[in-house]
């Protein structure tokens, strides 16, 4: 995705920005082959009614509100239905982050300036100070979206929301009546395994295995596969509990 120019919306004040999405897909990339050949598989637009190949300037979007019924949206008509100021990253209101359940949070973005932006610094200082994030409404591409902009050491990031009726959060009960032997062998169960957000130090083990096999069959060698662990299968959560805590 290239870089996008974009205005932060904060009452009459208005800040240029640049955003950047901060991830990236770092999968190993495959081919779907012919088997057979092992030539690469096309994929072709096509129209079984015309018995034609489809061409992108042919295509149309359209709603099916009945069996095979369908309206229809040419691109200029769904622009029309585009909000007004599309390009700006509307501030609403300003909230507490842990107001917001990670499970709404979508993609994240740096919102980064061209050149010193004294609106933009001020922006930063306000945000760090109310220890505050700002709740905002923007348009990506073609999708509309609220998020949240929040201060970090970085500068501005910018993550965008899923809505509501996105997120499907089932009520579950949850049985408060712990037994307390089991409560505190759990407690220290955490506090012996607690540490630091390290980053760094997490790998895509899947991945690395996947680079490993590509590296040994170029090299005419077999894929040697991950040896799976027996898990020691305990019924009792008690005892489950303090074999954990025996064992380092």
């Amino acid at each position: 995705m290239p870089n996008i120019h974009s205005n932060i919306s904060f009452g009459l004040v208005n800040i240029p920005v640049i955003m950047n999405p901060i991830i990236r897909n770092n999968d190993t990339s495959f081919n779907q082959l012919h088997a057979k050949c092992l030539n690469r598989i096309q994929y072709v637009k096509y129209c079984d009614h015309c018995k034609v190949e489809v061409k992108e300037k042919d295509i149309i979007k359209g709603y099916e509100y009945e069996k095979d019924k369908y309206l229809t949206f040419p691109k200029e008509e769904l622009n029309k239905l585009k909000p007004e100021n599309e390009k700006e990253i509307e501030i609403v209101s300003f909230i507490k982050i842990d107001e917001i359940d990670p499970a709404y949070y979508e993609k994240s973005y740096m919102l980064g300036t061209e050149k010193v932006s004294k609106a933009y610094n001020l922006l930063c200082e306000a945000l760090k100070k109310t220890k505050k994030v700002a709740l905002a409404k923007t348009v990506i591409g073609s999708k509309f979206y609220y998020c949240i902009l929040r201060f970090t050491k970085f500068g501005i990031i910018m993550t965008t929301l899923f809505f509501q009726e996105e997120v499907i959060l089932p009520e579950v009960e949850i049985d408060k009546n712990v037994k307390e032997k089991e409560l505190d062998l759990a407690i220290k169960l955490i506090e012996e395994r607690s540490g630091k957000f390290e980053p760094e130090t997490y790998q895509d083990e899947y991945q690395n295995n996947i680079k490993d096999a590509i590296s040994d069959k170029l090299n005419g060698k077999k894929v040697k596969g991950v040896k799976k662990k027996q898990k020691e299968q305990i019924s009792d959560l008690l005892e489950a509990l303090e074999k954990s805590l025996k064992k380092k």
